[in-house]
């Protein structure tokens, strides 16, 4: 009896010791201390050939090669491990006004345009230029939400996503369709499909970050950040734009209250907490990150890097500790012969940030 009673107890604490040794120890590291890769443009698909070379015939400066790219499946490349993504909106509240692009009557050969007739439905849209560079993974910005929201629940332990939204309008995005003017409204209706749609504990707002300090600032600046092991199954999103367009979103929301998207507010400003600085060579980038700060750069721009196998962008952007640097190559260009490819080396797109990861 004594011999039972100890071979028992003997495998309950051999169990407990397995147990214990296997888990996994919980990362200290927040979400501004790593450094990860995403991609440019997510969702854009490539001009067709046969439109491609009309534009090229009217191009006589040569401006149109920097929109000679497009990506894999959005999903895809978060499989691969991409850990950002970009995403254009406009506002399309009636439906139907960006169904006929003008690039579809300047050259035969094209296939087959929105064959389910989703630009149809009301609701954001996901183009990159209407009129000319239209071709998209996703036509509603509700139906890529979805999406995500699907992959995360499939892989619930994945690192966090940041997502840079880009509202688009004004005359700059019109080349025959004349984009609609993003309102408080237009900001609201955005912020509401983002909960519905991925639902709030699938999301870092910056009340979150911002809890009880003052400021959304005051926060970040004292490293309130989440763990990595805190944000798993998580999306950040950065509003990308700037001036009275980025003040409206902030108006009646001081320190970004009740909103979704941080903002790419200015330094010591109380919406201050992520930043969008394309340049690396900027120097405020290495001091704004050892503050606290959240910043997006580019490894390259406009196809120019990857043309030339430039890779000293992308090496400043890995000093100088920019959280999120973003690429339309982590895989090689198939438009020209380039073997121009960004990654942290053998495919892996995360990693510790240089500047301020903890040992």
């Amino acid at each position: 009896m004594v011999n039972k009673l100890s071979i028992v107890l003997f495998s309950l604490i051999c169990i407990y010791f397995i147990s214990a040794c296997s888990d996994k120890p919980k990362s200290k590291q927040k979400i501004n201390q790593v450094q990860v890769i995403g991609s440019h443009n997510s969702y854009k698909k490539a001009i067709e050939d046969s439109l491609y070379a009309y534009l090229e015939s009217q191009d006589s400066l040569g401006r149109l090669k920097g929109l000679q790219y497009d990506h894999i499946p959005m999903l895809q490349q978060l499989s691969m491990g991409l850990r950002n993504l970009e995403v254009d909106v406009y506002i399309d509240k009636n439906g139907g006004k960006f169904s006929n692009p003008k690039g579809l009557s300047l050259a035969e050969d094209q296939s087959k345009y929105d064959p389910e007739n989703k630009l149809e439905e009301p609701g954001f849209k996901m183009i990159h230029i209407p009129d000319i560079d239209f071709r998209t993974q996703y036509y509603l910005f509700e139906n890529c939400l979805k999406d995500l929201k699907s992959w995360s629940e499939e892989n619930p332990d994945h690192t966090p996503i940041f997502i840079t939204l880009e509202p688009k309008d004004g005359e700059e995005n019109n080349f025959g369709t004349s984009p609609d003017p993003f309102t408080a409204e237009a900001y609201q209706e955005l912020d509401d499909i983002i909960l519905e749609s991925l639902g709030k504990e699938h999301i870092i707002t910056p009340d979150d970050i911002r809890a009880d300090y003052k400021t959304l600032n005051e926060a970040v600046t004292v490293g309130n950040w989440p763990t990595i092991d805190e944000a798993k199954g998580k999306f950040m999103f950065i509003l990308d734009t700037k001036g009275a367009k980025m003040e409206l979103y902030i108006k009646d929301h001081p320190s970004l209250k009740d909103r979704v998207s941080f903002t790419n507010s200015k330094e010591n400003s109380p919406e201050a907490a992520a930043m969008i600085i394309n340049d690396p060579y900027d120097k405020r980038i290495s001091d704004l990150v050892k503050k606290g700060y959240i910043i997006r750069t580019r490894a390259d721009a406009n196809t120019t890097e990857a043309r030339n196998n430039d890779y000293s962008r992308f090496k400043t952007a890995k000093k100088s500790g920019a959280q999120i640097i973003t690429t339309d190559y982590y895989l090689p260009s198939k438009f020209f012969d380039s073997d121009y490819q960004i990654d942290f080396g053998k495919n892996i797109f995360y990693r510790k940030n240089p500047i301020n990861s903890k040992s």
